[in-house]
């Protein structure tokens, strides 16, 4: 049985749930909070496998800072948020809090309890429509450069060369400078631009600027 407890301002939402999930697919609520503070205090007691948290609780701690005080306390307690909010700040300052997923108060039972199940047995869980703005955004950093691990794959030489080409040097004043082809700095153009997701020279330089590699003593 996955041991859950239910952390809501609204008693309504609170006893819907209850009635929802208790004893059902594999879930017992083994209780209930009004807010951050006592849904803290119930999780320090009770140890539950997973808490569903509401994110706006007017009164003690909100959801988010009740999220992130409780990972501190209980890093294995998995947390759901179950919120009406479809919006990008709120889902990613609720990951960064440390919850394992995100879904939305209008979403079927169904996935609620398919919801349920993924963070308790250690998986991320985020709703389909988010999911999609995530992969699209992640795309979109790609492209445009912007994804640190991209800067982080490319080699000692092929940084030393986008630094180059950003300060405008041309590609034979590179080969000059450090001793090597005009093919090769070519080459190696060609892959750090693939590896960056970039398709032009200016590209490059606004990539350059924003991870501050221009050095003119170069």
């Amino acid at each position: 049985m996955i041991r859950l407890l239910i952390v809501d301002d609204h008693a309504v939402v609170r006893s819907g749930l209850k009635a929802l999930l208790d004893g059902k697919h594999d879930i017992e609520v083994v209780g209930d909070a009004a807010d951050g503070n006592e849904g803290i205090r119930l999780a320090l007691e009770l140890k539950p496998d997973v808490v569903l948290m509401d994110l706006s609780m007017p009164h003690g701690k909100d959801g988010l800072t009740a999220t992130s005080e409780l990972k501190k306390q209980l890093p294995d307690t998995a947390v759901l948020v179950l919120t009406m909010y479809d919006d990008d700040e709120y889902l990613f300052r609720a990951i960064q809090a440390g919850a394992s997923g995100y879904i939305l108060k209008s979403a079927p039972h169904e996935e609620l309890v398919q919801a349920i199940h993924s963070v308790a047995r250690g998986d991320a869980y985020l709703y389909p429509t988010a999911t999609r703005r995530l992969m699209n955004e992640y795309l979109e950093r790609v492209k445009s450069g912007e994804g640190g691990g991209a800067y982080e794959s490319l080699s000692e030489r092929e940084k030393e060369i986008l630094a180059l080409i950003a300060m405008g040097y041309s590609n034979k004043d590179i080969a000059e400078k450090l001793v090597i082809s005009v093919k090769t700095v070519e080459t190696h153009k060609s892959n750090l631009m693939e590896k960056l997701g970039l398709k032009t020279r200016p590209d490059l330089v606004k990539f350059a600027l924003k991870k501050g590699l221009l050095n003119f003593d170069t």
